[in-house]
């Protein structure tokens, strides 16, 4: 329990530790795996570490990316863009659509990947991966300290207008979460986790 043995810190004064636990304990977080297409045709791909759902319906998801990065500014131009699942299969893939590379660099080439198109959207899905969100921006949100202050960071929020599943992980109807085996992101530079069929647990809610 934290109490008077808790080692406390102020962020804007530095953390005291080898590494910023921020990220640490504010996870493991599914992985933004976000899709994008520009005004000109050339297709983005790249993971956002911080990405979450944000309504049920109408299905809202969200990113935020740290500096005004291409895919933030394809969103802005276009309007869409494509949420992919990143998988224990596609961690190498995905990490490869990680690198810093010009705007022109197409990183579906890149990592391998193939990009397929959407029924509602102009950004491209990744064929390989099992589920697949299409989103038209709903807002885009530049992020200010509590004192008021611009950030060099945005939020991208998207409705998510069509959804594409893997009938493989559909049992008896239902979503098996565990099944693709989702890779969700840690603290550090190269912390992640998996989901396996052992980390799952009921607990229904009081009444």
């Amino acid at each position: 329990m934290a109490g008077s043995d808790a080692h406390y810190f102020r962020p804007a004064e530095g953390t005291g530790l080898p590494h910023n636990p921020f990220n640490a304990i504010v996870g493991p977080r599914p992985i933004g795996w976000i899709s994008t297409q520009a005004s000109d045709g050339t297709r983005n791909l790249a993971p956002y570490s911080f990405f979450n759902g944000f309504n049920y319906y109408p299905p809202i998801v969200g990113f935020s990316s740290v500096g005004w990065k291409d895919s933030v500014a394809n969103i802005e131009a276009t309007g869409d863009f494509v949420w992919n699942l990143a998988t224990r299969d596609l961690a190498d893939q995905m990490n490869q659509t990680s690198a810093s590379v010009p705007a022109d660099v197409d990183e579906f080439g890149v990592a391998g990947l193939t990009a397929i198109a959407a029924s509602l959207v102009s950004s491209p899905m990744v064929l390989e991966s099992p589920v697949n969100f299409e989103c038209k921006l709903s807002q885009l949100i530049r992020l200010t300290s509590a004192a008021g202050d611009a950030l060099d960071t945005w939020m991208v929020l998207g409705e998510v207008v069509a959804v594409h599943i893997d009938r493989d992980h559909l049992v008896d109807g239902i979503y098996n979460t565990a099944g693709p085996r989702p890779i969700l992101r840690a603290g550090g530079p190269a912390g992640y986790f998996e989901i396996g069929p052992d980390a799952g647990f009921l607990m229904p809610r009081p009444d």
